[in-house]
Parts: structure tokens; C-alpha cells; sequence
């Protein structure tokens, strides 16, 4: 074919595709830096630019969720107006919290529930054989997601367990993320497939026919077991959170939750909605009876690129607002939006103590050091920075005022907050929250507190470095 008319043939394909993707782009991308983004790529990289667009700038997690129909869900509030519930606060939230527990009604679908328990289970030594017996005490149903299920000793206990309870007639359930499953081979879903448990695989990547939506990951980690028993957090299925295993390089701590009573419903209804977004099939196990034997309200509240947008963004930073005294952050990765900057920034200002706990040594360095990119911005009002020495901590833990907390799957950098589908635990409760805070301290006062004079005195290749990694940090 004469070059020329290759040539006329790729201008005219990009001529038509470019138009139509930066017009996309600039009527649904939310955040204007994300637009703005996208037209420049779709305009000035000929064919590339809209096709780079086609796989990775479509939000197909909100059509999908669309066309099965949970992008329609009455979740708190539609388009331009809020949604009232009909169900009153529990008489046990404390007075001053209130307003609070109503702006997470708002964004849930889930109303708070009375009479639960919560256990803290640090690091694998705790979570794991806490979660094994639960598997294998199950009767009815076992729903498990998980972001990654590494094919080692710890996976291989999982599978063993999972297999067992399938061979006496459990109904076992298991959801791996799509683009998780790849961090080990040979990939879990397929010896679960083999021994006969049900797996579905979120967003999977694939050529034919194509699907690359590699941004939009399924980052909860949920196990219920006959709606007896839950357990939620941050931790995935692997031996590096066995920290105390001598021949462990990669240790990596962390915090599950172990939960029991009406909260448990709600992680079986987020379960079996992420099910069905990825099967398509609507099919519930039997709905099993929760124990009453707590003392804690709790509620699950989700977020995502679909109708769940930003609003783990606006329940922190409502919670940060109505804080009087103590703000806790401990989180692996903290590039929080502008929005939770400015709430950070004026909780500080106004005299609330506000302490940030994260790792001295990263997994992924370059997050680390797009971090103290930003860091001036609090330290300059009064936040104190902790930085806790290593083994790198992967918990994600959130407590205001000694009373309100928050557990769960989420960090603090756009790719929890804008793109992964996430989930949260709300914890009203004293006695709870004493619990995380005495883990965060402990971890503040076994690190080193971080000052402005260190992050202003940067050498110039260093501050280069971490601005860079900073001007790239909505896509990290």
C-alpha cells in the first residue's frame, strides 16, 4: 500500500476517533483534571491517544452495574436531591455524633445497626486461623472476596479449607479480583475451578473480546460464614502477613476485623451485589440469623466508580469536620484529595490534635515519595506526621475523638478513593476505639515524628523526584 495513503487513511481514523473521545471525556469525567487529561492524550497522540482512551477511560464499571441494574439503587441520594430514611438513629449514638451517623445514612445503603461485636485480629498469627475455623465450622454458605490469594502456604490453607466445606454440602462462594489474581501464579481461581468452587473474577483483563479496565479493581476483602460470622479489613490472603515467620522477606503487617451480628448482613448484601455484578446471576444462599451478643452500632458503607463515587471522600470529610479533640489517620499510601487536605487543615487550625501515622518504608516507594511531595501543606498547620519503622504496615485505620472509627479496605490516595471499589465499616463506640488508638500510638511512638524543617530540607534532585512522582499521583 503506497505510504501516502496510509498515511490519509490514519489521519482520517484519527480525525473521527478524536472528536468523539474528547467530547466523551469532557462530558463525563467528573474531575476537570482528569478531562482536561484525557483531551490532550485523545487530541495530540494520533490513533493512540483515543484508543488508549477506548480501553483504559470508559468507566465500564458504571454501565455494567447499570444494565444489571445497581447503578439504580436508592444508596442515600440521587441526581439533585437526598433521599430520606424512614428508619430513627439508635438512642445509643452519642449526642454530638448524630449529624454524623445521619451524613452516613445518606451515603449507605445501609441503616446503623445495633448489637454487634467487633474484634481487632493484627497481622496474619491472628486473622488467619480465626478465619479457618470459621470455614471450617460452616454449615450453610461461605462468601469470600478478596483482592489477592496468593498461591502459597496461606493460600493453599484457604483452598484446602474452601474445598472441605464445598465436599460436606457448604455453599461456597469465591470472588478474586481480576487483575489481583495475577500478583501470584498459577492464578487461584483456576485450582478452585478445578476442585469444583464456585469463583467469579472481577473486571478481568482480556483481549477478545477486549476489557482492559486494569483501574477499576474490586479492593474489598469480605468473608461471611452462614451470616454467623464476618470478617473484614485490609488484609489480602498471603504469606507475607505472617510477620512473625522467620523466613518471611516481603512482611508486611496489617489488621482484619472479626465481626458478629446484624453488620454481618450487610457484608453478605455487598458480597452477593459484586456477585451478581460479575456472574449476572441473582441466585442467594439461605439467609442465615446474626447473634445479638455486642455492644456496637456499625454500618458498612461502599464506594466505587460507580453511583458510590466520592462518597468515602465526603464521609471522611465530614467526619474530620465534626471532630472537638483527636483525629487518628494510620494508612500505607496518603495522597488525600484536596478536599480532605483543606478538612485536615482546618480541623488542625481550629486546635483538634491531629496525628497521621505511616510507613518509614514503603512497598511502593514511589507513593512514599510523592507523599512528602504534599506533606508541607499539613505539617505547616500543626499536624504531627509519624512515620513507623519497618516492617511496612498495610492497616488502614481512621478514629475521631476516641469514639468514632472507621475499618475497612480504603486508603488515602485517588486510586482507593476515585477508582477501586471499596468498603468501610462505621464503629460507634468508646471501648472500640480505645483499642485501634492504643495500636496507633504504639506504632507513632516506636517510629520518628516528621518535621517541616526535613521536608523543606530536600536536596534539589530529591524534591525533583518527589514532584514528579507527586504530578502523577492521580494515577498511581
Amino acid at each position: 500500500m503506497d505510504p501516502g495513503f496510509q498515511t490519509l487513511v490514519i489521519l482520517l481514523f484519527h480525525a473521527v476517533l478524536a472528536p468523539a473521545t474528547a467530547l466523551h471525556a469532557l462530558l463525563y469525567k467528573r474531575d476537570p483534571r482528569a478531562a482536561f487529561g484525557w483531551i490532550a492524550v485523545c487530541v495530540l497522540a494520533p490513533v493512540a491517544g483515543p484508543v488508549i482512551y477506548l480501553f483504559f477511560g470508559l468507566n465500564r464499571a458504571r454501565g455494567k452495574a447499570q444494565r444489571l441494574g445497581l447503578g439504580d439503587l436508592q444508596i442515600g441520594y440521587e441526581r439533585g436531591r437526598m433521599i430520606e430514611h424512614n428508619h430513627p438513629l439508635p438512642r445509643q449514638i452519642r449526642d454530638d455524633y448524630r449529624d454524623l451517623a445521619r451524613i452516613g445514612q445518606a451515603l449507605s445503603r445501609h441503616e446503623l445497626a445495633c448489637d454487634n461485636r467487633v474484634e481487632q485480629l493484627v497481622d496474619g498469627e491472628q486473622a488467619y486461623p480465626a478465619m479457618l475455623e470459621a470455614i471450617a465450622e460452616a454449615e450453610s454458605h461461605i462468601l469470600l472476596t478478596t483482592y489477592i490469594l496468593d498461591n502459597d502456604r496461606t493460600g493453599q490453607a484457604f483452598r484446602e479449607a474452601l474445598v472441605a466445606a464445598a465436599a460436606r454440602g457448604v455453599d461456597v462462594r469465591v470472588m478474586i479480583d481480576g487483575f489481583g489474581e495475577w500478583y501470584s501464579i498459577p492464578r487461584a481461581s483456576r485450582a478452585l475451578q478445578r476442585a469444583g468452587i464456585r469463583v467469579a473474577r472481577f473486571l478481568p483483563p482480556r483481549l477478545l473480546p477486549p476489557s482492559l479496565s486494569i483501574n477499576m479493581r474490586n479492593h474489598h476483602k469480605i468473608l461471611v460464614v452462614d451470616d454467623r460470622i464476618g470478617f473484614t479489613g485490609g488484609m489480602n490472603i498471603s504469606d507475607r502477613h505472617l510477620v512473625d515467620a522467620p523466613d518471611n522477606r516481603n512482611r508486611t503487617k496489617d489488621m482484619h476485623f472479626q465481626l458478629e451480628g446484624p453488620v454481618v448482613l450487610q457484608l453478605r448484601r455487598e458480597f452477593l451485589r459484586i456477585w451478581e455484578f460479575s456472574t449476572g446471576t441473582t441466585d442467594e444462599p439461605p439467609l442465615g440469623q446474626p447473634s445479638t451478643a455486642g455492644e456496637l452500632a456499625c454500618r458498612t458503607v461502599t464506594d466505587g466508580p460507580d453511583e458510590d463515587l466520592d462518597r468515602l471522600n465526603m464521609l471522611l470529610t465530614a467526619a474530620i469536620a465534626t471532630a472537638r479533640s483527636t483525629v487518628r489517620i494510620m494508612t500505607p499510601y496518603f495522597l488525600p484529595s484536596r478536599e480532605l487536605i483543606g478538612a485536615i487543615q482546618a480541623a488542625a487550625v481550629r486546635g483538634v490534635k491531629v496525628q497521621i501515622v505511616l510507613p518509614e518504608v514503603n512497598n511502593l516507594p514511589y507513593i512514599h515519595w510523592a507523599t512528602r511531595n504534599m506533606l508541607w501543606e499539613i505539617l505547616m498547620r500543626g499536624v504531627q506526621v509519624h512515620y513507623q519503622p519497618a516492617p511496612f504496615n498495610h492497616a488502614k485505620l481512621f478514629v475521631i475523638d476516641g469514639y468514632y472509627s472507621l475499618i475497612g479496605s480504603t486508603n488515602w490516595d485517588p486510586r482507593s478513593l476515585r477508582l477501586n471499589f471499596e468498603l468501610q465499616v462505621e464503629v460507634y463506640g468508646e471501648d472500640f476505639a480505645a483499642s485501634l488508638i492504643d495500636y496507633i500510638d504504639r506504632a507513632a511512638h516506636a517510629g520518628r515524628e516528621v518535621t517541616l524543617e526535613e521536608v523543606d530540607g530536600r536536596g534539589m534532585l530529591v524534591r525533583f523526584r518527589d514532584a514528579l512522582c507527586w504530578l502523577f499521583s492521580p494515577y498511581l
